[in-house]
């Protein structure tokens, strides 16, 4: 063979291993037994990360109670119901099950039948990843490799008995989180958008990756026969389901326009709410589900309370961001087999209160939880990286308030499923728990 041909044949291999580094995994492309099973990992040498992984929601995608009702009870019969979302059925699994969606187990076991679905975002999936097709990161499009050569953001000095390493920059990257946290719907609305929300925020510009919050680094041996490192990093993916990552994320003032005021006076009470920890927008994630929500109450020294409902903007949009007894969710009965379901209420909450959220719009025009059926998105009222919003609360002092301190505070609260949806399908309380991110108190003295 000559130079010529030589270098022929080596375009064409240059060419070939192109097109398949960037061709995304598809499904059934694999087989369950291509990947290790976590306990594989975590037995002898990757103890410390086996056990942050146990206790992150990575280890719970596919198990979690909210996702299974969710998959098995609405995106399952409504995708069989509906031509244009039938491709949830297997999507779902894409990221909430990637072994069992390459493995073509469509759809898988249910939880309680232990099968290897199981293992939800295990970690011979993320080490396996060599990157993803296209150019931005979202529905899963990871290019996958299983095999003896396990992707790293490090390669230590001593050598692994069970596997080959190779570096992988990309795992250093938040690059590589937008893969499983960036969405579209069948309708080619981004329905997840967190990894862009960072890209398009201020952390990004600075260089933080998504990693430095949810991957903190330690010192710790990342395998039992290897070496300390100073800046090991945890695998714990602290996020929405972590209380300890949730409380103080938002911080809050609150302040009167007068330090007196007499029965019968109008006192206008400014709330400051600033995003100083995340390097999205809060919430961030299944906004569908979510709710966050501002409270104020006032007291005055006789002990009486007064709900004080928040000043309108009169921006577009805005009856979406305050709570209301109004009915939404209608969608739901697509897969319930309900034509006419009614909804549940859509908020759960004191009418009155301001809501910090982006509404899902179904293509009837009607508010979902289901992003699957997401065709249209409202205002986006959530709070951005760094961003500060100011709320105003205006109260009309009654003429029989007491003389003394009237005491107003301010709380904001975190659901991560609104609780009248999670009642009307049964999903467990923990689901709908009122999580207090922060509150703030300031206080007026009403003349006799």
């Amino acid at each position: 063979m000559n130079q010529r041909q030589i270098l022929f044949f080596s375009i064409i291999l240059t060419i070939l291993m192109t097109m398949t580094n960037f061709s995304q995994s598809k499904m059934g492309s694999f087989k369950y037994d291509d990947f290790k099973k976590p306990e594989y990992c975590g037995s002898s040498c990757h103890t410390d990360f086996y056990q942050q992984w146990k206790q992150a929601m990575m280890s719970q995608a596919y198990t979690h109670e909210w996702d299974e009702i969710e998959y098995f009870q609405l995106a399952i019969p409504h995708a069989e119901r509906d031509e244009k979302v039938a491709e949830v059925k297997a999507g779902c699994n894409g990221c909430h099950s990637p072994i069992a969606y390459l493995a073509g187990d469509i759809p898988p076991p249910l939880p309680k039948m232990n099968s290897r679905a199981n293992e939800s975002v295990s970690c011979d999936v993320c080490h396996s990843i060599t990157g993803f097709s296209g150019d931005t990161p979202y529905n899963f499009n990871y290019i996958m490799n299983p095999g003896k050569t396990k992707y790293s953001s490090r390669k230590g000095e001593i050598t692994s008995p069970a596997h080959d390493i190779e570096i992988n920059p990309i795992m250093k990257s938040g690059d590589f989180c937008g893969i499983c946290h960036n969405e579209k719907s069948p309708y080619d609305v981004w329905v997840k958008s967190t990894h862009l929300e960072w890209k398009d925020g201020p952390y990004y510009k600075e260089g933080v990756q998504c990693q430095d919050c949810h991957m903190p680094k330690a010192e710790f041996k990342t395998a039992s026969m290897g070496i300390k490192y100073p800046d090991a990093r945890l695998h714990l993916f602290h996020g929405a389901h972590d209380k300890g990552k949730l409380r103080g994320v938002i911080e809050l003032r609150i302040y009167p326009d007068l330090n007196e005021a007499e029965p019968g006076e109008t006192v206008k009470f400014t709330v400051a709410l600033f995003n100083q920890k995340t390097g999205h927008k809060f919430p961030s994630g299944s906004v569908e589900d979510r709710i966050v929500w501002l409270n104020l109450e006032a007291t005055d020294e006789k002990g009486n309370v007064y709900h004080l409902p928040v000043d309108k903007k009169n921006f577009s949009g805005e009856e979406y961001t305050i709570a209301s007894n109004v009915l939404a969710y209608q969608d739901m009965g697509i897969a319930l087999d309900k034509p006419d379901f009614e909804g549940v209420q859509r908020d759960g909450i004191p009418v009155g209160n301001r809501i910090f959220r982006m509404p899902y719009f179904d293509p009837k025009g009607r508010m979902t939880i289901q992003q699957w059926n997401t065709a249209s998105l409202g205002v986006d009222y959530r709070i951005g990286p760094r961003e500060t919003k100011t709320e105003t609360f205006t109260f009309h002092l009654p003429n029989n308030l007491p003389p003394g301190k009237l005491y107003v505070k301010a709380v904001l609260n975190y659901q991560l499923l609104v609780k009248p949806v999670a009642d009307f399908l049964k999903v467990p309380e923990s689901e709908s728990e009122i999580v207090k991110i922060n509150e703030q108190s300031t206080s007026i003295t009403i003349l006799p």
